[in-house]
């Protein structure tokens, strides 16, 4: 997630510089604010998401990986 905030902070700043050098009905200046909100969307997205929350198993065998019912075997 901090890499996706540090994208967006980047691409925030290359829309800010399209709009100042091509102008702000400009096609550059359109296309770097559409992709800033894409990162934004994105971000917002993966925010939303519910973590999976674990099994009792899961937990127990995360805290006793030597136990027996947690032994995974190849077949």
């Amino acid at each position: 997630m901090a890499d996706l905030k540090e994208k967006i902070e980047q691409e925030l700043e290359q829309a800010r510089e399209a709009c100042d050098t091509k102008g702000a009905q400009s096609g550059e200046c359109a296309a770097a604010w559409d992709a800033v909100e894409e990162l934004q969307a994105e971000a917002s997205h993966q925010r939303s998401k519910p973590e999976k929350k674990k099994s009792s198993l899961e937990q127990y065998c995360d805290d006793n990986p030597e136990a027996a019912e947690c032994r995974i075997y190849d077949d």
